[in-house]
Formats: C-alpha cells, structure tokens, sequence
C-alpha cells in the first residue's frame, strides 16, 4: 500500500521553528520528493524539493534561507526543518513524491503520490 504520511505539524509563534517529516512507503524509484504548501483560497505552491540521487535542493523564493529539506534513506523519510517563521507561512503543508523525469518541480502535477497534509499555524 502506498504512502506518504506526513507529521510535525502544529501552532507557533512568528519567529519559532518547526520540523515536519514526510515517511514514504510502498513504493521504490522516486526521482524527487518535495514540500508544497496550501492556504486557504489560494493555490497549492511548491516550497521545497530535494532530488533524492544527488541531494540536490531547490527552494521557493519566499522560505530560502529559513527552510531546510533533507532525507534520511534509511528511514525512507524526508524532512522539512522551518525556522523564523512567519504568519504567512501558515497552511496546510504536503509532502509529494515525483518519478522518472517528473516535471518542473513546482508543478503539482509533477508528483504521483501525496500525503494527507499537516496543519502549521504560525501566529503573531
């Protein structure tokens, strides 16, 4: 059974940190994992991605600098360490896994598989 189950979610202070993590199982072969994020009335945006062969990360412009993505191969998870943040980082966040070549990385439908998504509420 495939899935992607999201968790670390929460409330906090403008300023404050948090750490979501992302456990992937039921399936092999993923080219990317990334972040996305949903407010309410607004689109579903890419926040970041991390190439699992290479490590390689790319970020949204708005959370470079306070975001880190990481995984841990071992534990089939990926992370999301947020720091300093913000009000508007509030939303319900995803993590979502992409295959062979995907596509851009901020696109939604880039990715085949989804999590159920995890609250984070950041107030000031």
């Amino acid at each position: 059974q495939v899935q992607l189950v999201e968790s670390g979610g929460g409330s906090v202070q403008a300023g404050g940190s948090l750490r979501l993590s992302c456990v992937a199982s039921g399936f092999t072969g993923t080219t990317y994992m990334a972040w996305f994020r949903q407010a309410p009335g607004k689109e579903r945006e890419g926040v970041a991605v991390i190439f699992i062969s290479y490590r390689t990360t790319f970020y949204a412009g708005s959370v470079k600098g306070r975001f880190t993505i990481s995984q841990d191969n071992a534990k089939n998870t990926v992370y999301l360490q947020m720091s300093s943040l913000k009000v508007e980082d509030t939303a319900m966040y995803y993590c979502a896994a992409a295959f062979n070549q995907g596509g851009p990385w901020t696109s939604p439908e880039s990715y085949v598989y989804w999590g159920q998504g995890t609250q984070v509420t950041v107030s000031s």
